[in-house]
């Protein structure tokens, strides 16, 4: 992160990192979290994170991986590797359980990530009243859930074949046809594209 600028000779100021780790298959143990944040910092040129986030919950898959995720992002933390630890894409369930062993280490919980839109309002309000209990802050991403709110895609044009997206969006779209039909509205009254 600021390679090629300190390779000009040019000063970088402070920087605040945030990542978040994935929980792969090959990550089953604590100390695999504390070499992959170690892994991350020498990649970005950084002494530490300000944020260091588990990208998903692996208790309805691979439940006996969850503990070891947890006990793994709070060593990060006691490494002084990073400043706080957050989740992302997390339940408001396994927030709480995440919360109360990070209360238990000592490990501030800053954050929880979730997709956040229109298409997604119900379910992230029992995640802002999780958030609200816990004492962590909601951080939200994919405001046009994932590009479906653009305007670009219909059931005749979805995104192309072999994306991911695309079985997501042929089952959405059919039931998002009045939200997008309300922002064409509310777009198209003040004269602008969605």
């Amino acid at each position: 992160l600021g390679g090629g600028e300190r390779g000009r000779g040019v000063t970088i100021p402070e920087q605040q990192v945030a990542t978040k780790f994935a929980p792969y298959p090959w990550r089953i143990t604590r100390g695999s979290m504390v070499s992959a944040a170690k892994a991350s910092l020498s990649r970005l040129q950084q002494p530490s994170l300000a944020l260091a986030q588990l990208h998903w919950s692996t208790a309805n898959y691979q439940p006996f991986q969850e503990a070891a995720l947890w006990e793994g992002i709070a060593d990060v933390y006691d490494a002084n590797l990073c400043s706080a630890v957050g989740v992302s894409n997390y339940g408001p369930l396994q927030l709480c359980k995440m919360a109360n062993r990070m209360t238990e280490r000592n490990v501030p919980l800053a954050t929880a990530q979730i997709q956040y839109s229109l298409m997604t309002y119900g379910a992230a309000k029992s995640m802002n009243e999780a958030c609200d209990e816990v004492g962590c802050r909601l951080i939200a991403y994919s405001p046009l859930c994932l590009g479906l709110l653009t305007g670009k895609y219909n059931v005749d044009a979805l995104p192309p074949v072999g994306n991911p997206r695309r079985q997501l969006f042929k089952e959405l779209l059919p039931g998002a046809g009045e939200l997008l039909g309300t922002l064409r509205s509310v777009a198209g009254g003040d004269d602008k594209s969605m």
